[in-house]
């Protein structure tokens, strides 16, 4: 009788023996803010579980706003996270926060024209790789399956299965043609559980989608 195929544990957060530079985020990471899915991995010498301090940077909890990656994703050493604390009011004619220096200058300072800059939750698919170095802006949703160029600066929407790079991103090409991208993002692999994607690794491997909506068909 062959062992059941359901790949490492999601909990067991360094699952690569003698490679601790790699590891699962969703056991590293404890903040309310920051949701992170199964196997979802980062990869940096210095050690992955520093992942929220080093990479998740003007993430204050009385903005709110939240990061939240999907299953699968692939964030190479340097990925950095720029959230809605570091926005300044634009509606002035300075943008310098006086406020927050205090001893007065916070006197007659309308939280409103901050707030306004507030660009919502950071959100990132399944199946994502993002390269060494690359810059995610405050409030940008990147789809699935796509891949971030190493040290591009994203700082709009990304469509599934798209791959983007520069200085501001731009997409370079998409990874499938738009019928086949339907079909990947209605399946939906990532969130099979997870023996059904030990049995899919062929076909995922060897981009058969055909062979994978055939197993996705099948009666379990």
């Amino acid at each position: 009788m062959h062992a059941r195929n359901t790949g490492p544990d999601p909990l067991n957060p360094f699952p690569m023996a003698g490679q601790n530079r790699v590891g699962l985020l969703k056991p590293l990471v404890d903040d309310p803010l920051i949701e992170i899915g199964e196997f979802t991995y980062y990869d940096d010498p210095d050690g992955p579980e520093h992942f929220a301090e080093r990479c998740v940077l003007y993430h204050f909890p009385f903005v709110g706003d939240r990061l939240v990656i999907g299953r699968f994703c692939a964030l190479a050493t340097g990925v950095t996270f720029i959230m809605n604390g570091a926005n300044h009011a634009m509606d002035g004619l300075s943008t310098f926060p006086f406020n927050i220096f205090g001893h007065g200058w916070e006197a007659g300072f309308d939280p409103a024209s901050w707030a306004a800059a507030i660009r919502g939750d950071t959100v990132v698919g399944n199946d994502v790789w993002i390269g060494r170095e690359a810059m995610i802006m405050p409030g940008v949703t990147i789809g699935d399956g796509a891949i971030v160029a190493a040290r591009s600066v994203v700082a709009s929407d990304v469509p599934p299965y798209a791959i983007v790079a520069g200085n501001p991103a731009r997409t370079v090409r998409m990874r499938f043609s738009d019928a086949d991208i339907a079909r990947l993002v209605r399946l939906a692999w990532w969130d099979w559980p997870v023996e059904r994607i030990g049995e899919a690794l062929g076909p995922i491997r060897a981009g058969d989608l055909e062979a994978l909506e055939a197993l996705a068909a099948r009666p379990r």
